[in-house]
Parts: structure tokens; sequence; C-alpha cells
């Protein structure tokens, strides 16, 4: 049976977690992987998060099977996180999810089942997993323009020209906030128009919702999304916890989809409850008990949010520093898209090949699009990361 199978391609950021471990340079720098980590270097466990692991350890008395839509507590509270008061809770179908990713899969799936002949629209670039779980379920898919290579800003000529293709009933992919790969956020107004283009072609929006809070803010970061959901009759969200709350080996996620009403609601939310059961039968329960927690109990959330806080602060003040090097490396503001994108990505715009020599002479280590994990910048290091850059032509 197995000798048919292929080998399937390298991982590209597995292979380059694996040459940076390989590499005995003192000095080398990972700006690859898209984990948050501090100024030591280490993805901390949140300190809500520990404080409340200790109150779940001495009130928790069994670890049976939760419901097939997971924790609901957690799955209105995320989505009171995510969605405010934008639409009626009734019209709001959730279900808990193996992480963000699982929140993707499972509304692609859903989607196959409401309408197998829709087209999933994505941003071109996107977050890899993306196309390959749309190709993955059976739908099609087709790529917009959205980052202008010129400007590292977003395409919204481009984006609104490619999308001119959407049928109605189609689904067009956003990322909520904090773009991933390029950092090149939507703003308000762009938000605004597309909504107004959503509505007049009768396409869905589906929102990755990935980095809540780390772009300018928890209410912020979502409040273009929150207008577009408001105005249109449907719509899909999956949010995720990995990042906002740093829980990214619990797999902590949720997945919604807005209706056009409560009755259509409740019979998406059992197609959902449906999906889960073929899938995974019951999400893991540990991770979404936390996010609840910290959520629901004053003194966890006020916790929570000062530290989210503090880690957006600090990757604000590495994108400052970072283009303040570069500027004076090169006596040029052409660098200072760097500390307008928000989140923790960045797209350079470097050519493979300089990517290449920064690893090969310099020990700087990024994804082959120049894409780079803001978080992971040497603060006391950033006008030798802006010297090396302009030492490959930048």
């Amino acid at each position: 049976m197995f000798e048919v199978l292929n080998p399937p391609p390298a991982d590209k950021i597995i292979a380059l977690m694996e040459l940076y471990a390989a590499d005995p340079r003192t000095d080398k720098v990972d700006l690859g992987v898209g984990v948050y980590r501090d100024s030591e270097g280490n993805t901390p466990v949140m300190r809500a998060v520990k404080r409340a692991e200790e109150r779940l350890w001495q009130v928790q008395t069994t670890k049976a099977y939760v419901g097939l839509l997971g924790d609901r507590d957690f799955v209105a509270a995320m989505r009171e996180l995510a969605l405010g008061d934008a639409v009626p809770a009734e019209r709001v179908a959730g279900a808990q999810t193996p992480g963000g990713t699982g929140a993707v899969r499972q509304l692609l799936e859903l989607i196959r089942r409401a309408r197998p002949e829709a087209t999933v629209w994505y941003s071109d670039p996107t977050w890899p997993n993306h196309p390959a779980i749309i190709q993955h379920v059976g739908l099609k898919g087709r790529t917009y323009r959205y980052f202008d290579a010129e400007t590292r800003g977003v395409d919204l000529a481009g984006m609104r020209a490619d999308l001119e293709g959407v049928a109605p009933g189609d689904v067009v992919l956003l990322h909520g906030c904090c773009h991933n790969p390029t950092g090149a956020s939507l703003a308000d107004e762009d938000w605004g128009s597309l909504t107004e283009f959503l509505g007049e072609r009768a396409a869905v929006p589906m929102i990755d919702l990935a980095y809540q809070g780390f772009g300018d803010g928890l209410e912020a970061d979502v409040r273009g999304m929150r207008a577009m959901i408001a105005a249109l009759p449907e719509a899909l969200i999956a949010a995720s916890c990995s990042k906002n709350f740093g829980l990214y080996r619990e797999w902590v996620g949720a997945a919604f989809v807005v209706a056009a009403d409560p009755k259509v609601a409740k019979v998406t939310s059992g197609n959902l409850a449906a999906l889960n059961r073929v899938n995974f039968s019951f999400p893991p329960d540990h991770g979404a008990k936390l996010v609840a927690m910290i959520l629901r109990e004053p003194d966890l959330r006020t916790e929570w949010e000062a530290e989210l806080a503090e880690m957006r602060e600090r990757m604000l003040g590495l994108r400052q520093g970072l283009a303040e090097a570069l500027r004076r490396e090169t006596n040029s503001d052409r660098f200072d898209f760097v500390q307008d994108h928000r989140g923790m990505f960045s797209r350079l715009g470097l050519a493979p090949e300089k990517v290449e020599a920064l690893r090969a002479e310099h020990g700087i280590y990024m994804i082959g699009d120049s894409r780079i994990n803001v978080a992971g910048l040497p603060e006391d290091g950033l006008d030798r990361l802006a010297r090396a850059l302009v030492s490959v032509g930048i």
C-alpha cells in the first residue's frame, strides 16, 4: 500500500530551524520561526496563564470530555472578544477548535458543505496553510493582489481589480489584522470600501483573526472587521489564542459563523458540531478553560491585557529601532515601512539570493521571501543587523 507514496515537499521553516540549530556561530540571529520571543529569546508562559493554571488545578474535578462544540463559556468569551456587540449573539454559531488552524479547516469544510461550487479568494501572499487547506478540502481557490513590492504597503487598487472576478456566493479570505507574512494591514477606510464591494457582489468574508492585540490594541485591531460584519448578512471568523495568550502548544481556537438570522445560526451550529465529530470528536479542554478564566475573571483579565500590551509595545519599539538603524545606514527613509507595519511580521523585499547571503555571511536567518519575525530582532544588535542588510544590497 504505502510504497506508492511520494515524499512530501520539505517544510521550509522546519528546514530553516534545523540549519539555525546546527550553526555554531554565537552571534547568529533567528528571524524565521513565527513565535513571540522576549528579549532573552524565550517564548514565555504569560503571567495570567500561570495564575489561571494554578486556580484550575485547585478547582478542576474531572477530565471527562467536553461537548462537541467545546467549552461553551470559552466560545462565548471569544465571541465577545472578537465581535463585541457587532451582531446579536443569536446570529452567531460558534465552535471550539484545535487552534486557529483547526478553525480555518472547519470553516472551509463548512463552506464545502454549504456551497461546494464557491471559490475562496485569498491574498497573494498569505499564510501558506490557507491555499494548502483550501486545496485539501476540495474547494477552488484564487488569489488577489495584496502587497505592493515598491511601497511595502497594501496594493488596494490591485486587490480591487483582481476581486472584480468574485461571483455571488464566493468567499473572500481576509486577515483580521497584522497580515502574515507582510505586516501590511488594511486601514479602517479600506475595510469600509471592501465591505461595500462584498455587499454589492453578494460575497462572504472569511476572516482569519490570528493576532488580535498584537497590532494597535485589542479593540483597534478588530474595528474594521467588526464594522464589516455588522454591515453584511454573513461572515466567517477563525480566531486563534496561540499568539495573544501564548498558548501555542495547547492549540486553542474558535470558529464562528455569522448567519443572516438566528434560525440559520442554529442549523449552522449543528453542522459545526457534526464536523467536529468526524474530524476530532471533542476539542482539547485545558487551554480553552484557561482562556475562559482569563477573560471572565477581572484580575486575570487585567493582568493579561497588561502583559499583552507590553508584548505589543516591545514589538513596536523594535520596529522603530530597526527603521531608525536602516535610516542611519542608508541615509534614506525608504525603510520606514518597517515601523508602519503591524504584528509579528514584515516582508523586507529581499531577493532569495540576498536572504541566503545574510545566512551564510552574517548568521542572520529569515524565510526565503524575506519575511522576518519582528519579535526575534536583537534589541542590542539592530545596528549590526542594518549593516548586514545594507551589505547584501537591501
